[in-house]
């Protein structure tokens, strides 16, 4: 064997994974031969007898690869070959299991029933996530200004979400429900640039954890990963050389959790019944972003929830276990966003809020953004924008029955004016006493049922007062006390 040049050497040291060429060996996957004859097994057994480029393109790896494979499993009378077609070529050569062969597979499927793509190592994986880390974006004010032109955001607040994205810290967004603090955190998808790859799935010590998720991981329409057919020949032949165990063109996820997330949810799940294991959902955000929204509403408590993140957030680094109990680490790149009603200090302590880099507060909106939020849903539903009946709104409403301005408003008020058009068979209009109607529905009575809340608790004090005084009167009078 002749020796390899240094710099070669150290250039596939460093190279991505997954633009290196596509493995031509066995040896090249960096998987155990013995596993993938078991992967070609299990594949069989699933979906029939198969010609050596059917399997090829199933398991994503070249035929030369495959065909090591093949010709043990044939001395082992795992297979057998047929011939399918009239070429009288190799091409009319088909596989299929023995009885031998099955029951193997069904000893594979046994212990993990993946039969999906041929899976890369988590050393390649974790040399992938680093070389498109989310920390090396950069993102400037004419980014922030693009992604949210065509909304109405208070200006300090941009600024603010824009330096945090630069800081690869996370970011606690908090404010009043309705205050569009969702809205805000999906956006800064926007923000995220270039395209990463992903692996079809990873081999951990001998397991296999499915990855690729396409609700997750969205191929960017214009990649020629998404439709390689479509592209001309020398992108076609540029993709092939490619290890297509890993899915190019892939946009930077922007993953959303929110009450349903539990702590069992944020480790590797391993489904007795299918045999297969469940990938966390803070893993297939890596180089993007995790948004947990409605914090404090999981049933996890907040700091079961927060503490969860203090090592990850710190290190970069997550620690996950197979169901042999086997212990690996995995990569942590992404910036993990929380989305609450509640103020930062209320759901955690000290030691987590030192390690939130930015805690943003997104207030209600001032008048001028208000009437230009209401404006352009005006504008979106086709309805006219009345100025009086927009004044009689914020002063008669908002003002008298102290209701803040939050940006969810003026979409849900519109609403109720084009339901009840629709129901009246007429144009809708913006009208003062429809938006008493939509008002009445929407709040039902919310300000009164503040007035009385407030009340009952001035009483409640006013008890609580006059029984502390008769306590301490007692104290003075211990015959009273005692009577």
């Amino acid at each position: 064997m002749s020796a390899q040049h240094p710099g070669a050497t150290a250039a596939a040291a460093t190279a991505a994974p997954a633009v290196m060429r596509a493995p031509r060996t066995v040896e090249d996957t960096g998987l155990p031969f013995l596993f993938l004859v078991e992967l070609l097994v299990k594949v069989l057994a699933r979906r029939g007898q198969l010609k050596l480029p059917e399997l090829a393109g199933h398991l994503k790896l070249a035929v030369g690869v495959i065909d090591p494979l093949i010709a043990f499993m044939r001395t082992e009378k795992l297979c057998e070959v047929t011939r399918r077609g009239g070429s009288g070529t190799d091409a009319d050569l088909a596989y299929h299991l023995t009885e031998l062969g099955h029951e193997r597979a069904r000893q594979c499927m046994a212990r993990n029933a993946y039969v999906g793509p041929a899976p890369v190592t988590l050393a390649d994986y974790r040399r992938q996530v680093a070389l498109q880390s989310v920390a090396d974006l950069h993102v400037t004010r004419a980014d922030v200004t693009r992604v949210f032109d065509d909304i109405v955001v208070n200006q300090q607040v941009l600024d603010q979400l824009g330096a945090a994205m630069n800081s690869g810290r996370a970011i606690f967004i908090h404010g009043l429900a309705g205050s569009g603090k969702t809205y805000l955190a999906e956006r800064l998808r926007g923000l995220l640039h270039g395209d990463i790859a992903v692996p079809y799935a990873i081999m951990i010590d001998g397991e296999v954890v499915p990855f690729y998720d396409p609700a997750q991981h969205r191929i960017r329409a214009d990649s020629d990963a998404a439709a390689p057919d479509s592209a001309g020949a020398d992108s076609i032949d540029k993709l092939r050389s490619f290890d297509l165990r890993w899915v190019r063109g892939v946009q930077r996820p922007a993953t959303l959790t929110g009450g349903e997330l539990t702590l069992e949810m944020l480790d590797l799940r391993f489904d007795p019944d299918t045999r297969l294991y469940q990938a966390p959902p803070h893993l297939k955000a890596n180089n993007g972003i995790f948004i947990i929204d409605d914090l404090g509403r999981q049933r996890c408590s907040p700091l079961e929830l927060m503490n969860r993140w203090i090592v990850p957030m710190d290190r970069g680094i997550d620690y996950l276990s197979l169901h042999t109990g086997h212990v690996f680490e995995v990569p942590f790149d992404v910036v993990v966003v929380f989305s609450s009603n509640f103020l930062p200090e209320r759901l955690s302590d000290g030691a987590f809020l030192r390690r939130l880099g930015y805690k943003i507060e997104v207030p209600p909106q001032t008048e001028a953004e208000y009437e230009r939020i209401f404006r352009q849903v005006c504008q979106h539903a086709g309805l006219a924008f009345e100025p009086d009946a927009y004044r009689y709104l914020l002063q008669e409403k908002h003002c008298r029955e102290d209701v803040p301005l939050l940006a969810c408003y003026p979409r849900d008020l519109i609403r109720q004016l084009l339901d009840l058009a629709r129901y009246e068979a007429e144009p809708a209009r913006m009208t003062r006493a429809a938006l008493d109607w939509a008002w009445h529905n929407y709040f039902a009575g919310a300000g009164v049922r503040r007035m009385a809340a407030s009340l009952q608790q001035q009483r409640s004090a006013g008890g609580e007062v006059e029984r502390e005084r008769r306590d301490s009167g007692a104290a003075f009078h211990p015959m009273k006390a005692n009577s």
